[in-house]
């Protein structure tokens, strides 16, 4: 009989994380573990990714679900009920994974866990002052990274374009791939002059220009951009019937895929299946997730991209930004992330 419990954690950033809708010092998450009764040494481990103020599921009655979910497991472990509360579905289908290959982290067995492939991730700018900026482009520069992703849409956009000209004035895009995320940061009139202006530093692409919601005005941006548009925040909390709709209707360039956000690894397939249909580029990246959480995603990422090769880079190098991460056998070595399986999980720091 399956069992399960779950524990509130807060996550403590190293340096204050800044985005176009304020400066993030802690994130809140959830882990839950699953077992079975007549075995409880051996457990599943799963992170509820809840992201305040983005996931679909940051309403009331978040905890009471997740307690409802863990008492109820041991008369199903459905997990389709938990459509409408995605970090939860995330969660408990990475602990059952977890569970059902033996309770060792291993979600996926890929060529990833065996330590024998890597997988290629952009270098993440978070927002700050210019010379702040400056700085961590510099670090990320020097420790090789090919692929460059600023947020902007918090400082001057002039200085904003200031720090990729500077860039640009080192390296060409054969070099340095560069990618910016406007998380929604202009406004629809605007957006299309910024473009413009963006459009003269060779961007590969840009997330979010305008907030979501505002499907007529993004799919005029996504017919006439001088710079590819990858939709982001755009899918969260979109019902599967409507995947397929939202897609035809505004006809992006990409599409950035967050399993923690979107449903899980289910209901993100669903999102690549129907990009794929259309010719729709994807990458897979994290949302702030723990260890717990990066962990999967690597893996599923590992998995998708083994039979689904995109050429490009991932967005999976946020286990370092926390002082207080579980640490894991990821390990982040320059432009790239590996799973080592000679390292141990230390799971000391969570006490259910």
């Amino acid at each position: 009989m399956l069992q399960a419990t779950y524990l509130k954690y807060n996550l403590r950033f190293k340096q204050p994380a800044g985005t176009s809708r304020g400066i993030l010092t802690e994130k809140e998450t959830w882990f839950i573990k699953i077992w079975r009764s007549e075995q409880p040494e051996i457990y599943g481990l799963g992170e509820c990714a809840l992201f305040r103020g983005l996931s679909a599921d940051d309403r009331p009655g978040y905890e009471k679900k997740l307690k409802e979910f863990c008492e109820e497991i041991s008369t199903t472990r459905d997990i389709h009920i938990l459509r409408d509360w995605s970090s939860i579905s995330f969660g408990v289908n990475t602990a059952l994974s977890d569970l059902d290959n033996g309770g060792k982290r291993i979600i996926y067995h890929t060529p990833f866990t065996e330590g024998k492939k890597d997988i290629e991730i952009n270098g993440l700018i978070w927002m700050g002052d210019k010379e702040t900026m400056r700085q961590r482009i510099i670090e990320k520069l020097d420790a090789g990274f090919h692929c460059v992703k600023l947020k902007i849409g918090a400082i001057n956009f002039e200085e904003e374009l200031d720090l990729l000209r500077y860039i640009r004035k080192q390296f060409s895009k054969e070099v340095v791939e560069l990618r910016v995320d406007a998380n929604g940061a202009f406004t629809p009139k605007e957006a299309p002059r910024r473009l413009e202006e963006l459009s003269r530093y060779d961007i590969h692409s840009i997330e979010q220009p305008i907030r979501q919601g505002q499907h007529k005005e993004m799919a005029i941006l996504c017919r006439n951009t001088p710079i590819p548009i990858a939709l982001d925040e755009e899918l969260i909390g979109i019902k599967i019937a409507d995947k397929g709709k939202l897609l035809d209707m505004i006809r992006p360039q990409y599409i950035v895929i967050k399993p923690s956000l979107l449903d899980g690894f289910s209901g993100s397939w669903e999102w690549i299946a129907r990009a794929r249909e259309r010719h729709i580029g994807w990458w897979i990246t994290s949302a702030l997730e723990s260890n717990i959480g990066l962990n999967a995603i690597a893996q599923w990422a590992a998995y998708i991209l083994e039979h689904h090769p995109t050429g490009m880079t991932q967005g999976l190098g946020t286990g370092q930004l926390y002082t207080n991460n579980i640490p894991s056998p990821l390990e982040q070595t320059g432009s790239t992330i590996r799973y080592n399986p000679q390292a141990n999980w230390d799971l000391s720091q969570i006490s259910f």
